[in-house]
């Protein structure tokens, strides 16, 4: 068991967590800097192999709620900044509760924040503020213990401090502070040497590079610049150009005439395109290449009669674009008992197709049920599935095997992703997708040694990046690359970017 110590500044702080965080040190350094300073010395004679600040505090975006609970990425002080790495798998923990979890930077101050100074530092990104995290995590500055700073709101941007309303709000806060305790204990447990093994390839394609490029692009000529569906199926992806100003809409309906729109990268049929040409629409296709490909190769093989096949996932954006390309023309083919019982009017002219993304292994089982039953059944040229989603698959299935467990980092509703946890699990370890790096629950990684971290093709790098920090801040590892190839292809823009 870590030896695990829990700092408050109140009294209240500290009854609340007395006895609810087993095995763990309380201790009260009081209200304020001036108290925190004086307790220093105290905490100098200390060695705890994890630290957690955790107490009440004021909110300062207009999106949190008394009782919410603030797990902070940083805290600021007069001391400047401090990055706090090792506490994201206490958000999944926290959130588990069933409480609001909100993660980002908290402010210390010397004062009780009122008024526009409130205003002030909620422009600066802050969350929330207290008055004593950031002294007592610059007190640990020089130690390489694992350290979170835990805050629930008692008074928000919308109810500042008045008694009436701080009351019962107190006491909501102090309750969520007392439930909180055993995951402390939990998280704290978590703190050790790994071993990490990064798969290579991982994280952005060239497909993925392209449709980003493409939406920045467009943005610096066009003013607004609505994009049709998740440009790649990434939330962290579409929350960062939403703040550059791009527009998400699910169809074209949502679109004013007149305007610009991006094609995700994921294609669209031919009515979206027609669409889109009567109502004048300034039309930037962001369709990945390769997927523009099995379009192309959709159109041949229905303009020479054949019935075309169609391996992929119902509902995914990709499949609904290949299927609208020939109206009617194509079928889909969801798994091998589908595969064994389609009835075709021609067996001697028959093709398929797949979607790009799926899991390599799964999909040869489907064709193999096919080619039995349609020896005739002819294919494109060259693969369908593309080259990125196999190399990713392949440097998954290679750190799977000789790790505790496999991190995932990639959207829910990413398919390239979803394929990554199948592989890694049918090669042997648990594996887990996340969006970020506060996804990771700490049951998955408590007792492994080893850790493999991989994305999805459509997930950021920065993401692995934070996961490796993440565990590195938890104790110290060895970073291993696993690498199974070298991808080096790159796509052209397309033209009304280029201009």
């Amino acid at each position: 068991m870590t030896e695990l110590l829990v700092v408050t500044a109140l009294r209240s702080e500290y009854a609340a967590l007395y006895r609810n965080v087993p095995g763990a040190r309380l201790e009260q350094c009081g209200m304020g800097p001036d108290r925190v300073r004086a307790w220093l010395p105290r905490l100098a004679g200390l060695r705890p192999g994890a630290v957690v600040v955790a107490g009440v505090a004021g909110g300062l975006s207009p999106e949190l709620r008394a009782g919410d609970v603030v797990v902070a990425t940083e805290v600021r002080g007069e001391h400047g900044r401090t990055a706090l790495r090792a506490a994201a798998p206490l958000v999944a923990q926290l959130r588990a509760l069933g409480l609001r979890v909100h993660v980002g930077p908290t402010v210390s101050s010397d004062h009780i924040v009122t008024g526009v100074e409130r205003e002030r530092l909620a422009a600066t990104g802050a969350l929330a503020v207290d008055m004593e995290s950031a002294a007592v995590v610059h007190a640990l500055r020089e130690r390489e213990v694992p350290i979170a700073v835990v805050r629930v709101i008692v008074d928000t941007a919308h109810a500042p401090l008045r008694r009436a309303a701080t009351v019962p709000a107190g006491v909501r806060a102090l309750r969520t502070l007392r439930r909180i305790g055993p995951s402390l204990r939990t998280w704290a447990d978590l703190a050790g040497p790994r071993t990490v093994v990064l798969a290579a390839p991982r994280s952005f394609c060239a497909g993925v590079d392209r449709a980003i490029d493409i939406v920045e692009l467009t943005l610096r000529r066009h003013r607004p610049v609505y994009v049709r569906r998740q440009i790649v199926h990434n939330a962290h992806v579409v929350a960062d150009l939403e703040r550059q100003g791009a527009v998400f809409v699910e169809e074209l309906d949502e679109v004013p005439d007149n305007t610009a729109v991006v094609f995700s990268a994921h294609g669209v049929g031919a009515a979206v395109r027609d669409e889109a040409a009567r109502r004048k629409l300034t039309v930037v296709d962001a369709t990945c290449p390769l997927v523009a490909k099995v379009h192309t190769e959709a159109r041949r093989f229905a303009g020479r009669g054949d019935t075309v096949l169609l391996i992929g996932h119902d509902g995914h954006d990709e499949t609904e674009g290949t299927l609208g390309e020939v109206p009617g023309r194509i079928t889909l083919v969801r798994d091998v008992e589908e595969a064994a019982a389609i009835q075709v009017p021609d067996p001697s002219s028959v093709s398929y197709l797949m979607q790009t993304t799926l899991a390599v292994e799964e999909a040869m089982e489907i064709v193999d049920v096919l080619r039995a039953r349609f020896p005739l059944i002819q294919s494109s040229p060259t693969e369908d599935i593309c080259y990125a989603t196999t190399n990713r698959q392949q440097a998954a299935r290679a750190v799977a095997a000789e790790c505790d467990v496999v991190i995932v980092l990639g959207s829910p509703n990413s398919s390239n992703s979803l394929r990554l946890v199948e592989v890694a699990e049918r090669a042997g370890a648990p594996a887990h997708l996340v969006d970020d790096a506060a996804g990771i629950e700490p049951a998955w990684i408590a007792t492994a040694s080893r850790v493999g971290v991989t994305a999805g093709a459509s997930a950021p790098p920065h993401l692995v990046d934070e996961v490796v920090e993440m565990l590195r801040a938890l104790g110290p590892i060895e970073l291993i690359e696993r690498e199974v190839t070298r991808e080096d292809v790159r796509f052209t823009l397309p033209k009304e970017v280029l201009r």
